[in-house]
């Protein structure tokens, strides 16, 4: 019998006292902490005094008003006010501790640089406002004749406008010829008083996004894109310039955005990776008579009958000679096998083991590249006296087809008996590394 090979690619209060009751006759006054109405009381009468004796029941004991003809109205209950604390100011507000309520932050004071661009600093009760320099302020509540709070240096601050729609108007200084003018950004209404101007509306002036502010406007450009050099344009990111890690194969920038490609004979998996498509499943021209292989980026077909004269097909990919006259010189039977590996993989690596499919006692079993291996892209590593693993020493750049020859021979010296098989290996090179 013949040896055969079998392979395979490897997530308190404190309580408030009562007030002293006040003297008999006087009329009651609001205790200032009770929450109680007062009473008015009589003065006990010393029995010494009177030189009677006195029942001590009857001592001390108050007049009825009533009975006096006097007609005698509690004073009106109240509570004092709980002082604020520290932790109850709302934002712009901070706890003044001798008059024990909140206070005002002038931030025009104590916020460094508050107002840039010679901007003027305008205090108000929890905040404050920014204003040209030649600006001044117009208090109006919507209904009467707006009327112009000056600008000095210390003021108390500007108590919150009724809600009512802004009017957004300042007064301009500038004059010509005794024509009121107002300032860039601004247009003189029917009270000569400057209007701001919404630039946003009407022509936009803004290739994408306008917001319209005091005196002007800025521009704000989508996603994907940078605003340019006049302040209104937009220009779009090339993202593909960032890295060349953006695609696995191929960055294609377009406007706001990018997309990934795949070479031919991939799809796209996810936004970035690339995935082989099986040919062989999804449809190729194949004849009948052949067997198709997919590899890396694409598809070969082979023949389903590989074998040549002298040999015949015997099985499943493998050629046996049957007249050993015909076949002197050569191995008994050739096994054909197929691999696929991208290209430029890192090495060395371990790509396909071949094992002996018959054990006899005694046999010796040798191995070897026999050909295909003349550039010494690969190397056959012994692995016991049944298998060998086959090494790629070289990274293969494809699209490439490798063939070769990998040798099995059996010894045994008592009987003087030697055999050999052939596994001939076909690895397909994908041309891309991955």
């Amino acid at each position: 019998m013949i040896p055969g090979i079998r392979s395979g690619p490897v997530a308190s209060t404190e309580a408030q006292k009562p007030d002293e009751p006040a003297e008999a006759g006087e009329p009651d006054e609001p205790a200032e902490t009770s929450p109680v109405a007062s009473v008015e009381a009589r003065e006990p009468v010393d029995p010494a005094e009177a030189g009677e004796a006195v029942d001590p029941a009857e001592a001390g004991e108050a007049v009825d008003p009533a009975e006096a003809g006097e007609t005698v109205e509690p004073a009106e209950a109240w509570e004092s006010d709980k002082p604020a604390e520290a932790s109850q100011c709302t934002d712009g507000y901070t706890f003044d501790m001798e008059r024990q309520e909140c206070k005002d932050i002038n931030e025009c004071t104590t916020v460094p640089d508050a107002c840039k661009g010679g901007m003027r600093c305008i205090n108000h009760f929890g905040g404050y406002f920014c204003l040209p320099q030649n600006a001044q302020i117009i208090v109006s509540n919507g209904d009467d004749e707006p009327t112009v709070a000056p600008l000095v240096e210390e003021q108390r601050p500007l108590a919150p406008a009724p809600a009512l729609p802004v009017r957004r108007v300042i007064q301009s200084s500038f004059q010509s010829q005794g024509t009121m003018q107002c300032a860039a950004g601004f247009v003189l209404d029917e009270l000569n008083y400057c209007r701001d101007v919404n630039e946003c509306e009407g022509s936009n002036p803004c290739q994408h996004q306008c917001y319209n502010i005091m005196g002007s406007f800025i521009c704000q450009c989508e996603q994907g894109y940078d605003l340019g050099s006049n302040q209104a344009s937009c220009q779009d990111i090339d993202e593909c310039a960032f890295s060349s890690y953006m695609c696995q194969w191929q960055c294609v920038n377009q406007p706001g955005g990018y997309v990934c490609a795949c070479p031919e004979g991939y799809q796209l998996q996810g936004n970035r990776m690339c995935q082989d498509i099986d040919e062989c499943e999804t449809g190729n021209n194949c004849r009948e008579d052949e067997m198709c292989w997919n590899y890396f980026g694409g598809f070969r077909c082979y023949p389903r009958n590989p074998c040549h004269e002298p040999y015949v097909k015997t099985g499943e990919g493998r050629c046996s000679c049957q007249s050993p006259t015909m076949c002197r010189g050569l191995p008994p039977s050739i096994v054909y096998k197929y691999m696929s590996i991208s290209s430029e993989r890192s090495v060395p690596a371990d790509i396909f083991q071949i094992q002996a499919t018959s054990v006899y006692p005694n046999m010796h079993n040798t191995f070897r590249i026999k050909s295909g291996n003349e550039g010494g892209e690969f190397f056959l590593r012994r692995s016991s006296n049944v298998s060998a693993m086959l090494v790629m020493t070289k990274p293969l750049t494809g699209p490439r087809e490798h063939v070769v020859d990998l040798e099995m021979v059996t010894h045994n010296n008592a009987l003087n008996y030697r055999s050999s098989s052939l596994l001939r290996l076909t690895i397909i090179v994908g041309p891309h590394a991955f």
